[in-house]
């Protein structure tokens, strides 16, 4: 197993074939969740993805396949037994042909930026911890849906792949390692590469023939025959004072994951009642032992064990912290949406907020 180390690359360049293997695969597949494997090198600080191919989905083995979800047996599948022999098989197939067929990772799809659950988190780990340059790109089909491309590049941090090899997420375990919410994932800057020859070809497009200058129709029989080309006339969507759609659901979703708090929140403190109430009785027990032995020692009697409690008494086990962690770490994405889709709304509001005070 590799050690829990960082990546020698610092930034990630996707070939754009590639991107648009993963764009078509996420979007063909949408709202389901979509997998695939990737294949590439590192050289000189830079993790270079070069080619990719999706993964099938398979039945699991014992389970009502008109039951099972879809999304479900997609989002597992990069650590399904027969998709690892299948993605040494295409590795094996690659070297044939004498490309790239180093395993760099793999590459998922979300909505709305909604990735950070346990699936993702046991994919990563399952690949990390064989090889630990491996990485994973988050491709959101929502918004890139819109127009602005989102692909993103994450890896384990060190510290969580530890953790998460223990398998120990108390309140203890991470204060002693300093692990929050914040240090789960370590994410990487992308790049998108195009080859010299597709660059030339995109140079060499031809473009529209500028017509000549015209005199003006002279007759409704002149615009009938010929009619006149408008000019380009700007857009008018920016100017619409209407909510994005997006800014709303992405809102409803964080309202989501801040009830999941409140909710993993809730149950510690239950923990946290329960463990004060047995603290409680093993301290009343401990205080009537000591006086019981103080008693027999007046009489020269043996005294009695006192450890005998942990017999008696059973602590409630803590119970585990990532599923806190990660839905933290969803809020602060969530967050950093509302952020971004603000910022053009509330351009346009501040713009005509004369018409909408009240008079």
């Amino acid at each position: 197993m590799a050690d829990a180390k960082e990546a020698p690359f610092k930034a990630v360049q996707i070939e754009a074939l590639v991107l648009m293997k993963i764009s078509r695969h996420c979007s063909s597949a949408f709202p389901t969740t979509a997998t695939g494997s990737l294949v590439g090198m590192e050289q000189s600080g830079t993790l270079e993805v070069t080619n990719t191919f999706p993964f099938p989905i398979f039945e699991v083995p014992g389970t009502d396949s008109h039951q099972s979800d879809p999304s479900s047996l997609a989002a597992m599948a990069p650590r399904q037994k027969p998709n690892v022999a299948y993605q040494a098989e295409m590795i094996r197939y690659l070297k044939e042909v004498n490309v790239d067929a180093n395993n760099v990772g793999w590459y998922t799809s979300a909505a709305m930026g909604n990735f950070m659950h346990l699936s993702f988190i046991e994919n990563q780990y399952h690949y990390q911890k064989e090889n630990s340059n491996a990485l994973a790109l988050v491709h959101d089909v929502s918004r890139s849906s819109q127009g602005a491309l989102s692909i993103r590049a994450f890896r384990l941090s060190a510290p969580f792949m530890a953790a998460y090899k223990e398998g120990k997420f108390t309140t203890e375990t991470l204060q002693k390692n300093k692990l929050s919410f914040k240090d789960i994932l370590i994410e990487y800057p992308v790049t998108i590469h195009n080859s010299h020859l597709l660059t030339s070809f995109l140079h060499q497009l031809p473009t529209a023939p500028k017509r000549d200058v015209e005199d003006l129709p002279l007759s409704l029989d002149d615009l009938t025959s010929d009619p006149v080309q408008a000019p380009l006339y700007p857009s008018l969507d920016h100017l619409d004072l209407s909510i994005d759609p997006y800014l709303e659901k992405t809102c409803d979703l964080l309202l989501e994951s801040v009830e999941s708090h409140y909710t993993d929140l809730n149950n510690f403190q239950f923990y946290q009642r329960q463990l004060g109430r047995e603290q409680a009785k093993i301290a009343q027990w401990q205080a009537k032992r000591k006086a019981e032995n103080a008693a027999r020692a007046a009489s020269k009697q043996a005294p009695l064990p006192e450890d005998e409690w942990q017999r008696l008494f059973k602590l409630p086990q803590e119970p585990s912290r990532l599923e806190g962690m990660l839905n933290a770490r969803q809020v602060e994405m969530y967050a950093k949406q509302v952020d971004g889709f603000t910022a053009g709304v509330s351009a346009k509001m501040f713009a005509v907020r004369e018409n909408l005070m009240p008079k």
